[in-house]
């Protein structure tokens, strides 16, 4: 247990508190991890709305991130789906990263589904916000430990200055998922993803992306935040009859146009 959770079990005589107590003092806003950044994290992303916690929403990363520059995640919504009309988007943040927001998913024709790394300055839970159609909001989490400093170093291609030679290239790939019934996108886009926080590097990073077909309709849109790691590789799942040829358009933070075809 950690040292926030015993502080309200225990209280500061050791004495038992009384469920009325708990629920007076908890200042996690009855986060399952007990973390106290948690209610200013929720405000900080989804306002002042309330969120449900749920393990119908499913967040996995490891249990110790041996590269806090590039630590794996999965986001599950899938559990979501006959809820409230359907998912509408999905936010993920970090609570104790100094840029907390990682990204923002719209699934539209996708599944509710993507898998991504980020940068993790510390150990930290990380969550999943996911809103569905009717508005209401629901949130799943994770902790990963972390030896940390991921937002603070700057990438590979930064350090040796490669960044500038491979900017926007993108590199796409479809399989059959055969156990989840889908098409699985596996889209890589270069780019150095810089935090803003290492000395003489501003903040420089892509916004969004979209994936549109051959009549310019999106499946899916995600809008971007620093803490998505260097040369972001997402992974999304398509249904089985999507169409084979996509484009992949978006832009960073500076307005240089990221524009692909994406063709099975």
């Amino acid at each position: 247990m950690n040292i926030e959770r015993r502080y309200l079990l225990t209280g500061f005589a050791g004495c038992v508190l009384s469920p009325l107590a708990l629920a007076q003092d908890d200042q996690t806003g009855g986060d399952p991890l007990g973390s106290m950044q948690y209610p200013s994290l929720r405000e900080q992303t989804i306002g002042k709305a309330q969120a449900k916690f749920s393990d119908t929403v499913k967040v996995k990363g490891p249990a110790f991130a041996d590269d806090a520059m590039n630590v794996p995640l999965m986001v599950d919504a899938r559990g979501l789906d006959k809820v409230g009309g359907g998912v509408a988007r999905i936010k993920v943040s970090v609570d104790r990263n100094p840029v907390r927001q990682v990204l923002d998913f719209e699934p539209l024709r996708a599944l509710p589904m993507l898998a991504f790394r980020i940068r993790l300055e510390q150990a930290s839970p990380v969550r999943a916000f996911v809103q569905t159609k009717d508005g209401q909001w629901h949130v799943g989490s994770t902790w990963v430990q972390a030896a940390g400093g991921g937002c603070t170093v700057p990438g590979v291609t930064r350090a040796d200055g490669s960044w500038s030679k491979t900017l926007g290239q993108v590199q796409a790939r479809f399989f059959n998922n055969v156990l989840e019934g889908s098409r699985r996108l596996r889209l890589r886009v270069m780019h150095p993803m810089d935090t803003g926080l290492v000395a003489g590097i501003p903040a420089f990073y892509i916004e969004d992306l979209q994936l549109l077909d051959s009549v310019g309709q999106p499946w899916w849109r995600i809008a971007l935040h620093e803490p998505v790691s260097e040369n972001p590789l997402i992974t999304f799942e398509l249904p089985p009859q999507s169409p084979k040829a996509f484009r992949l358009v978006g832009r960073d933070n500076n307005g240089n146009r990221i524009d692909a075809e994406v063709v099975a």
